[in-house]
């Protein structure tokens, strides 16, 4: 919203006025409003979404916030995309598929009559363009997805092939948008990689195209009618950013939003009572972790006690998981324990490995302190601080400023690990600029500069990507613990070459178990999602995966943003957040401000002509 400043204003009213507006009623909007008010073009249904982290990038090369995932699979198509019920996979581009014998050779039927956004047609060249220019550049958003793809050969213009070095288990499962050759082609493999902005209008062949980005206000899409599974039910989406949550949640029960992510857990119970909401607690294949600086190499700025595993490991028994759960989650998670979500994954293909009960971290801040004595971080002078090579012991712990959450999660742990004698510089900055950290470099040499941070990972359906990120081929990349084992990177690659599920679901169980036991993640909770969306004037939400999972924020599969809708005939809601009638106030004194300067100016130009 903007505000009209104080040094524009003469006079005694108009300062009085001015007072008013930048110290109460511009105080109301910003409380009030997320963002500037977005366009919603008249005669046209709109789908108004909130959330409180907008996308990072438009570029799918460079982009990594789940918000940035949201519009990417809106925007592009996947070549197999995922069933909402179940995440499984199900024809997209390519409407199937089928393999050699030894699993070395995939061929892909595609999808006919397929248009991007521009009218182009889409062909088997586009497949190979995409995966050869990740290949070829080592783009490492997705590079875990293209180990072991030889070449990629367009057959004819409706079939492809992956010819693969070895067995490839993830080939239905690998999240890589399909790009367009005639647009991409124009970009260099360094600029893509670097700064190429990817400005809307983006050309996809998604149900969406981006058309506007607004940066820290909203983004707006409008629905291609032209799409292959038939055009979505609403002509556009606006995602509106709030940098307050409740203000989010009010807008939720005045009718501003149809739907929001990421809402606050002290509001939940208030929504879901309303009559017109629904809230939901949706699950997905992600955890919350304090990651740890174990970067070996010289140039780390992080503290050389968190490159020693037994020092992360003592770290475990100092922090009360469900305490964490109950005070700053509301309840809504559960303790953590691996880097791959219990009750996920449905048995008989059930990836969690969950640590035998003797094996189970737990809280016991007597047996962290034993455990620190043992590998020889003691208080030597008596202060209180353990030391390590004749100095205290201190951390620095980086809370996100975007999550009220993690900023009470690390008021607790800082406590919890001072009281084992541990000296917790703890500091709440901004997400880009934890980003920095960590992913530091001193001119050309990586330099990580963190000891402890609170962040989240939510994977893939399949588990591959989450179990790469701690891989040594992401060290600078994905990694963010840059942490590096051997024995789990032999079993990472083993997993992906192994077709039988049974057999890989085992490899899977053994990485997990040599991250528990080396700690790069000191694991926190399995969360809920929050949501919350409007039942009862819209119809067509679709829980992903069908029972317990998210109605939207869930990049795989995009149903809810393809059917749902306005229901015919219901009575809109009237506005009975203070919002209305903050803009109305405000508007309404800009107007008697404009007034009075107008006033002002005419009595000083009939002043001097007197």
């Amino acid at each position: 919203m903007k505000r009209i400043t104080p040094r524009l204003l003469r006079g005694g009213l108009l300062l009085a006025l001015a007072a008013v507006l930048a110290g109460g009623l511009a105080w109301g909007v910003g409380g009030a409003l997320g963002a500037d008010a977005s366009p919603s073009p008249a005669g046209k249904t709109t789908l108004h979404v909130g959330w409180t982290a907008e996308p990072d990038n438009l570029n799918p090369f460079i982009g990594y916030e789940s918000s940035s995932l949201e519009i990417f699979h809106l925007n592009y198509d996947f070549l197999v995309g995922f069933r909402a019920s179940d995440l499984q996979p199900v024809p997209e581009l390519a409407t199937s598929w089928s393999h050699s014998p030894d699993g070395k050779v995939w061929t892909f039927k595609l999808r006919e009559g397929v248009k991007w956004q521009d009218g182009v047609p889409f062909t088997s060249k586009d497949v190979v363009f995409t995966f050869d220019y990740v290949i070829k550049h080592q783009m490492g958003n997705f590079t875990s997805y293209t180990d072991f793809i030889d070449k990629v050969v367009a057959v004819d213009p409706l079939t492809v092939k992956f010819v693969c070095s070895k067995p490839k288990a993830n080939m239905l499962g690998m999240v890589v948008w399909i790009m367009p050759e005639h647009i991409w082609s124009k970009v260099s493999g360094a600029a893509a990689a670097k700064s190429f902005p990817n400005k809307p209008p983006i050309i996809g062949t998604g149900p969406f195209q981006v058309v506007e980005w607004k940066r820290g206000d909203y983004v707006r899409a409008v629905a291609n009618k032209d799409y292959w599974r038939g055009a979505p039910q609403v002509d556009e989406v606006i995602w509106s950013l709030y940098k307050n949550a409740d203000t989010m949640a009010a807008d939720l029960k005045s009718g501003n939003l149809q739907v929001a992510w990421d809402i606050p857990q002290a509001q939940f119970k208030t929504l879901d009572a309303s009559p017109d909401l629904a809230a939901i607690g949706g699950v997905l294949n992600g955890f919350n972790h304090m990651g740890c600086n174990c970067y070996t190499g010289a140039a780390s700025l992080g503290n050389p006690v968190l490159k020693d595993a037994r020092f992360r490991q003592a770290l475990n028994w100092a922090i009360d998981k469900q305490t964490v759960v109950d005070t700053a989650y509301y309840g809504h998670g559960t303790p953590a324990t691996t880097i791959i979500r219990s009750g996920y994954y449905k048995p008989p293909l059930d990836y969690h490995w969950q640590p035998p009960a003797d094996q189970l971290y737990a809280y016991d801040p007597a047996k962290a302190e034993a455990a620190l004595d043992a590998a020889g971080y003691k208080d030597t002078n008596g202060d209180g601080v353990r030391d390590f090579r004749g100095k205290p012991i201190t951390l620095r712990l980086f809370a996100r400023s975007q999550s009220a959450t993690d900023q009470i999660v690390g008021k607790l742990i800082t406590g919890w690990l001072e009281k084992i004698g541990l000296q917790i510089d703890y500091q709440v900055i901004d997400e880009g600029a934890l980003t920095d950290k960590i992913y530091n470099f001193k001119g050309d040499v990586f330099a990580p500069d963190y000891d402890l941070f609170l962040w989240y990972w939510y994977g893939d359906p399949d588990p591959n990507f989450i179990l790469s990120v701690l891989t040594k081929s992401q060290v600078g990349s994905w990694s963010d613990t840059q942490w590096t084992d051997a024995e789990y990177d032999r079993l990472y690659y083993q997993q992906q070459t192994t077709i039988d599920p049974q057999a890989r679901k085992e490899l899977v169980w053994k990485m997990q178990q040599i991250v528990y036991e080396q700690s790069p993640y000191i694991t926190l909770t399995y969360p809920e999602w929050l949501e919350a969306y409007d039942d009862a004037g819209w119809k067509g939400w679709v829980r992903t995966p069908s029972g317990d999972g998210s109605v939207i924020y869930t990049s795989y599969n995009i149903d809810s943003y393809l059917f749902a809708h306005p229901v015919p005939g219901a009575p809109a809601k009237s506005s009975s957040s203070s919002t209305g009638t903050i803009v109305a106030a405000v508007v309404a004194l800009v107007v008697v401000a404009l007034i009075v300067v107008l006033v002002v100016r005419a009595r000083r130009r009939r002043t001097v002509e007197e």
